[in-house]
């Protein structure tokens, strides 16, 4: 019971950073500012990855996979996902922030390893998938 109730504190903690981050990428529910192309194009720039492409893959990240690891559906992927972006922002944007990546990814990992936990629709999916299996 406390290691389901610590991956959904690890889920929902996790799933806050990135999505608020998300949230001052965009306005209204969707719509990319323009700031945030001009902040890929300036201060982010990746390396081989276009801008605008980026801007448009981060913030639909940021708003997906937190979106996701809050339900504990796909949470190893999303858990995944973040962490990769996590690495991406580390490597060629901040390399000075790493004790705030370092917590990220801490947060990440076991979710990653472990899955969501019995308090996620992903368990609640398998079991509802091993039983109908189970029956046939």
């Amino acid at each position: 019971m406390l290691n389901n109730a610590l991956l959904l504190l690890d889920r929902v903690a996790i799933a806050a950073i990135f999505f608020l981050s998300g949230r001052t990428k965009v306005q209204g529910l969707f719509t990319i500012k323009d700031s945030t192309y001009e902040l890929f194009r300036s201060e982010y720039a990746l390396p081989l990855v276009p801008p605008e492409l980026a801007a448009r893959m981060a913030t639909t990240a940021e708003h997906v996979f937190p979106l996701l690891l809050v339900l504990g559906l796909c949470t190893r992927g999303a858990a995944l996902g973040l962490l990769g972006m996590t690495a991406v922002i580390e490597i060629f944007v901040y390399p000075d922030a790493w004790p705030t990546h370092l917590s990220w990814a801490a947060l990440l990992l076991p979710l990653v390893v472990q899955g969501g936990g019995d308090w996620s629709l992903d368990r609640v999916g398998g079991t509802w998938w091993a039983r109908r299996a189970h029956h046939a």
